[in-house]
C-alpha cells in the first residue's frame, strides 16, 4: 500500500514546539512522518516566524493568515474560530481527496463546509474548550478578559456541535473521551504527543523546586502565586519560577521572598535542564482540563513531582505523582522528597505506564490505521 497522505490545519505554527498546543501538533507530525504519513502542513500565523524545519517532516507546509482584528469579536461564532478562516486554505484542502486532521476546536471553521462533504475528517480535541476558557475567566483578574473569556465559552459551547461532522475525534484524555463519547461517535482516546523518548530521571539530587509554564496565561500566575505566598512561605527550600510573562504581582511577590527566583524568558532547552536538575517539580492548577504537557515533560525528566488533584485529575497518571490538595501537605511532601533519589518502584511505575500510554508512535499508529480504515 502506498503511504497515505494527510492534511492537518494547526491552530498555530507548530515550530518552535515550546508551549502545549503546538507540542502536541509538531510531535504528531513529527511521529506520522517516522511512519511514512506524508503531511500536509496548513499553519495559521499570528506571531510567529515561518519554521523552514518543519519541512522536514511535511510533504508541504502552508501559512495563512489569521485575522484578528478586534471586529472578529462581535461575531456570533467564537472569535479563536472566526479568526481562523481563509479562502486560500480551503481551496487547498479542495485540491484532492486526502484525509484532513483539524487541530482543536480552534480549526474547525471549515469541518462542516459542503466542500468538503464526503472527505474522511478527523478532529483533535484538546480540551473540552468551554470548560477551558471559564476557568480561564474565573482565573482572570481584569475586567475586559474575564468577560472576553466568558463570552468566548458560551460561544465555543454553541459552536462544539459542529463536531458531528467528524468522521472520528481523538480526544487527549480520557475524561475528555467520555465527555465527547457522550455526544458524538467514534470518539477514540489518543494521549498527548510530547518530546520524549523514554523515562530518563537523572541520578543523584537536586537542591531546589522547579515550577515552570506560560507565566502570561492566568491560570499559570495563579499556579505560581500560590506557590510562593502559601506554600513556599517560610519553607527551608528553594523554588525557581521559570516561563515567560510574569505579571507585575508575581514578580513583586517573588521579590519579597528570600528564597524564590524568577528566570524569564528562557528557550525550551533551559526549561528541560531545569527539569532534570530540579529534586521536586512542584505543579499545582487550578484548573482541571485536558492534559498538562508539562506534567508529562516532569514525569518523563524529573526527580519528583508533587502536583494537586486537578493537575492530574482523570489522567491516569495520579498514582505517579504526590498530590495533595491543601498548602500544609504540600510544604510536608515537598520537604519528605528533597533528601530522596528518585528510583526504586516508583520509577519502574513510572517506566511501565509512561512507556506504554505515552509512546508517540504507538499513538501514531492509531492515527494512521484510521487513515487507512
Amino acid at each position: 500500500m502506498a503511504d497515505p497522505h494527510l492534511h492537518i490545519v494547526s491552530f498555530d505554527i507548530p515550530w518552535p514546539a515550546d508551549y502545549g498546543g503546538v507540542i502536541d501538533v509538531y510531535y504528531k507530525v513529527k511521529a506520522l512522518h517516522q511512519l511514512g504519513v506524508r503531511v500536509h502542513l496548513h499553519c495559521f500565523e499570528y506571531g510567529r516566524a515561518h519554521a523552514p524545519q518543519l519541512e522536514a517532516v511535511c510533504e508541504s507546509v502552508h501559512y495563512y493568515k489569521r485575522d484578528t482584528g478586534k471586529h472578529q469579536l462581535f461575531n456570533s461564532l467564537p472569535y479563536v474560530v472566526v479568526s481562523r478562516r481563509s479562502e486560500e486554505l480551503v481551496e487547498e484542502l479542495c485540491k484532492g481527496d486526502h484525509p484532513i486532521l483539524f487541530e482543536g476546536l480552534h480549526s474547525c471553521f471549515y469541518l462542516g463546509d459542503p466542500r468538503l462533504v464526503g472527505r474522511k475528517r478527523i478532529v483533535r480535541t484538546h480540551n473540552v474548550e468551554h470548560d477551558y476558557y471559564e476557568a480561564l475567566a474565573s482565573a482572570e483578574r481584569g475586567a475586559f478578559k474575564r468577560t472576553y473569556f466568558l463570552q468566548e465559552a458560551r460561544k465555543l459551547r454553541k459552536f462544539e456541535p459542529v463536531l458531528s461532522e467528524a468522521d472520528h475525534i481523538l480526544a487527549i484524555s480520557p475524561h475528555d473521551q467520555r465527555y465527547f463519547a457522550a455526544q458524538f461517535a467514534n470518539v477514540h482516546h489518543v494521549p498527548a504527543f510530547h518530546p520524549s523518548a523514554k523515562v530518563d530521571p537523572p541520578e543523584g539530587l537536586g537542591d531546589f523546586c522547579l515550577y515552570h509554564g506560560a507565566l502570561s496565561v492566568p491560570e499559570n500566575d495563579k499556579a505560581a502565586l500560590f506557590l510562593v505566598n502559601e506554600v513556599f512561605r517560610g519553607l527551608p527550600v528553594p523554588l525557581v519560577i521559570a516561563g515567560r510573562g510574569a505579571s507585575s504581582e508575581l514578580r513583586s511577590a517573588v521579590a519579597r521572598a528570600n528564597n524564590v527566583k524568577l528566570r524569564e524568558n528562557i528557550p525550551t532547552d533551559e526549561i528541560t535542564a531545569l527539569v532534570r536538575a530540579a529534586q521536586v517539580n512542584v505543579l499545582p492548577t487550578f484548573q482541571a482540563t485536558g492534559i498538562k504537557l508539562k506534567l508529562l515533560l516532569c514525569l518523563f525528566n524529573g526527580r519528583h513531582v508533587v502536583c494537586n488533584t486537578p493537575m492530574v485529575q482523570d489522567t491516569g497518571l495520579e498514582s505517579l505523582c504526590r498530590v495533595h490538595d491543601d498548602p500544609e501537605t504540600m510544604r510536608l511532601s515537598i520537604q519528605a522528597c528533597m533528601a530522596v533519589p528518585a528510583g526504586g518502584a516508583a520509577l519502574e511505575a513510572r517506566v511501565r505506564v509512561l512507556e506504554e500510554r505515552f509512546c508517540n508512535l504507538g499513538n501514531a499508529r492509531k492515527i494512521k490505521a484510521l487513515l487507512e480504515d
